[in-house]
């Protein structure tokens, strides 16, 4: 739906300007930042023969005036849906970056047909492994033992499995999130205690059911906020921050209705993954599940995924390794996101995929979920002190994720290291 100003500009403007914005709505119901989406819509531009092209680009909206060598156009579109789909990301990213001047308009028009038009590469029962997978990783990488990856196995498999099929009936997003949250951490409270009862599994067992829910942390938007807020793009930053923010909320409420449901103890602590080399080596190996898992959950081909877990593989044990050093967690995940980034520069040159697709699976991956649920369920139980401890720790990590990833572009490219 958008709004349309113009003086009276040519049938080829109207088409231009048309087929830019079209490029753009999908770059951003992708979930791409608003740079990423401006550079796209202006090479675009520049390809068709507009003489000139502006664009203003929020969470929800993009507003563009594009101009030709007599006429002006601006238009106004809104897209709702706000989502993830990685391999809509690389193919415009990869045809944007063949567009030659001269191109004729119609061309444009039938590319980002064919974009758009093109189905999700994993149906729901691969999505759903994909993330019980994922979260399992999750559960051991925060000490969980196999009665706890086994729980979060069932637990997140179903939530996701349910909260996909929600998504595709258009529910309200931060309902899909309560209910998914909600059905997950019951899910998992639900084996637990039947295992306690069963004598095959003890009280400390139930700290574990954070993980269940970790496939719901919205790591792609904290990530791209945090970039959009290090190149001063306010309103799209804020924007993402908010929404993230609230997707947490949604979460965060249900997991501790639950969690005051089944009367658990969040603080209680899980075992700890084996010492030496097999302890590095089983660290590697969960990292890159958990990192393939997430970039099958954000539509990523198999090739991607696999190049996202290796750099998992190589940067997360690394991070977890500075922490047992006693390394503050922030600083740890920032030198770890560094690190990511720059690998991820250096595998997009070669398999000529996006950065932003390898790098972010294999960050959210050290996105801090335990602590930012652990401070919301502190929260609504009126714990204003641990609240505050948890949130202000999950915060700095974050932000320090986000200006990991943002040097490494500073680094490596020209565009981000000049603001031109």
């Amino acid at each position: 739906m958008g709004q349309v100003h113009d003086d009276l500009g040519s049938p080829l403007l109207v088409r231009q300007s048309a087929a830019v914005l079209r490029l753009g709505a999908l770059l951003l119901s992708a979930g791409a930042g608003s740079y990423r989406v401006k550079d796209s819509m202006r090479r675009v531009a520049e390809a068709v023969g507009l003489r000139e092209h502006r664009a203003q680009v929020t969470l929800t909206e993009i507003t563009t005036t594009a101009r030709d060598e007599e006429h002006f156009r601006t238009e106004v579109i809104e897209q709702r849906a706000i989502g993830v789909n990685a391999d809509r990301l690389d193919r415009i990213a990869e045809y944007v970056d063949g567009l030659r001047p001269g191109t004729a308009v119609a061309d444009v028009e039938a590319e980002v047909d064919r974009i758009g038009q093109r189905p999700l590469l994993y149906g729901p029962a691969v999505n759903a492994l994909a993330v019980a997978l994922a979260c399992a990783a999750f559960a051991f990488l925060n000490g969980g033992g196999v009665v706890v990856c086994a729980a979060v196995l069932a637990a997140a498999g179903l939530g996701q499995l349910v909260r996909r099929r929600m998504q595709h009936a258009r529910l309200n997003q931060f309902a899909v999130t309560a209910l998914a949250a909600a059905l997950a951490s019951a899910v998992y409270v639900g084996v637990v205690l039947g295992l306690e009862r069963l004598g095959y599994a003890d009280p400390a067992h139930e700290a574990g059911f954070i993980s269940a829910v970790l496939f719901l942390v919205p790591g792609f938007p904290l990530v791209t906020a945090v970039l959009d807020l290090v190149r001063m793009d306010f309103s799209a930053g804020i924007a993402r921050a908010a929404y993230a923010t609230l997707i947490l909320l949604s979460a965060g409420m249900s997991v501790w209705a639950v969690s005051l449901f089944g009367a658990l103890e969040l603080e209680l602590e899980t075992g700890s993954a084996a010492g030496g080399a097999l302890g590095v080596a089983l660290r590697m190996l969960a990292s890159a599940v958990a990192a393939a898992g997430f970039a099958i959950l954000f539509n990523s081909p198999l090739r991607v995924a696999a190049i996202a877990a290796v750099i998992g593989a190589l940067a997360n044990p690394g991070r977890l390794l500075l922490l047992d050093a006693g390394m503050a967690p922030q600083a740890a995940a920032g030198l770890a996101a560094l690190a990511i980034g720059l690998l991820a520069a250096v595998a997009s040159t070669r398999a000529h995929f996006s950065r932003v697709t390898l790098s972010v699976p294999a960050v959210v991956i050290m996105v801090p979920g335990v602590s930012v649920y652990r401070s919301l369920v502190h929260l609504n139980e009126g714990e204003i002190a641990e609240a505050l401890n948890s949130g202000v720790e999950a915060t700095f990590v974050i932000m320090a994720l986000g200006v990991g990833l943002a040097m490494a572009r500073i680094l490596t490219d020209r565009n981000w290291a000049f603001d031109r």
